[in-house]
């Protein structure tokens, strides 16, 4: 695992952007998988402006989400194909038939978690998975838990994944309580993990995930046993690694 500490929110976000973009431009028909929330905002616009400036191309490439709440159209504010397209595909070319999210909308439920699974078996493998980190551990919608869901699944959201994400709404009771997400074993199987993890008040989560012991009470801990694991950390994410 290598782990980064940057002193700029510009260096974190362009030392992230440089390995997506890097990943693409050697291996044009990479396979992504990307995430939301506020941690890669930035790293979504650098990638923007390198596509701009003609430097990198996504239109053989492929993404992943991670996730979709359950039970918002998928034109809402909040919904993460909105997300997405504000922030990405709008402005590169990816094919917008080859940019996948879990429908949280579908009719039957567990049939899409099926179906989204099969498109991910049929991808082969995710090239790169890039991650964030819940304060209770989760990545994707994965919550601390007895046990984990390898593939696609529904999750009830915990309480406190809930309220982290109503500074998104109007308010906690906007906030949907199921998600979508990919299984901790389909993130596992990518051939790179990128983690990125911004905040003084995520420090002592990215240190029990990095350096506590493995277990499926803090999901991203199981990231300790993937092979390829780059972090990427602000100081006062990091604060613990240099204490």
């Amino acid at each position: 695992m290598n782990i980064l500490t940057f002193r700029s929110t510009d260096e974190l976000n362009e030392a992230g952007a440089s390995i997506i973009t890097g990943l693409v431009q050697t291996n044009p028909r990479a396979v992504l998988g990307l995430a939301t929330g506020g941690t890669p905002v930035g790293i979504y616009e650098e990638i923007v402006n390198t596509h701009r400036k003609g430097m990198v191309s996504f239109k053989s490439a492929t993404s992943f989400n991670l996730d979709e709440y359950v039970g918002i159209p998928v034109d809402h504010p909040e919904s993460y194909r909105t997300y997405m397209n504000h922030h990405l595909f709008s402005h590169v070319d990816f094919a917008p038939e080859r940019t996948f999210i879990p429908n949280g909308n579908a009719s039957d439920l567990e049939q899409e978690c099926a179906r989204y699974n099969q498109l991910l078996d049929d991808a082969k493998q995710i090239d790169l998975q890039l991650l964030g980190l819940g304060h209770n551990g989760h990545i994707g919608f994965n919550e601390p838990d007895h046990a984990l869901v390898s593939g696609t699944h529904i999750v009830k959201l915990k309480d406190e994944t809930r309220e982290a994400n109503a500074r998104f709404f109007d308010s906690i009771d906007e906030v949907p309580t199921h998600a979508l997400t990919m299984g901790v074993g389909t993130i596992l199987k990518a051939k790179m993990i990128l983690l990125v993890v911004r905040g003084a008040d995520k420090a002592e989560i990215v240190h029990r995930a990095l350096n506590g012991p493995i277990t499926t009470e803090c999901p991203a801990s199981l990231l300790q046993t993937h092979p390829h694991v780059v972090v990427l950390l602000d100081t006062e994410s990091g604060r613990l690694f240099n204490a």
